[in-house]
């Protein structure tokens, strides 16, 4: 079995930093890519400017994607990869500072398969970034490829 990556969209070095150690632990995931700008999200994922060696690479399993990000908001980006065809189904979960309700109901009405609110305890974080790794690399269907 091929084992699927993440991708994270995160400006936070400390967010970045324990994310990666709670998906380390947890040894589900061979690559988390890390971006940490809008601008960069996209260009990764539709393998254009500095990441243009990735055109028609495989997407990854999951993007964990960041609201508060430098140059295109996550909302942004999230409002650009549901309008483009090859990446309209790919996995999208919120992973966020923000406790505004109109974030949340932002991202579901733009197509966020998950809103997560980043605890901000150490050990909770940890937790809860191992379960959202456990759940979108080992229990979810991804969508047909199509």
């Amino acid at each position: 079995m091929k084992t699927r990556s993440i991708l994270l969209v995160e400006d936070n070095p400390q967010d970045e930093m324990l994310t990666i150690r709670s998906l380390n632990k947890i040894n589900l995931a061979n690559e988390v890519n890390v971006v940490r700008d809008g601008q960069q999200a996209l260009d990764y994922l539709f393998g254009e400017g500095e990441f243009a060696n990735r055109a028609g690479a495989e997407l990854p399993a999951v993007v964990l994607l960041d609201i508060g990000l430098p140059r295109f908001s996550g909302l942004e980006v999230l409002e650009r990869l549901r309008k483009d065809e090859r990446t309209r189904l790919l996995p999208i979960a919120i992973l966020t500072s923000s406790d505004e309700e109109i974030d949340r109901m932002k991202s579901y009405e733009m197509g966020a398969n998950s809103f997560v609110r980043k605890p901000l305890d150490f050990a909770e974080f940890a937790e809860t970034v191992a379960r959202m790794g456990i759940y979108w690399l080992a229990t979810n269907e991804p969508p047909p490829k199509g």
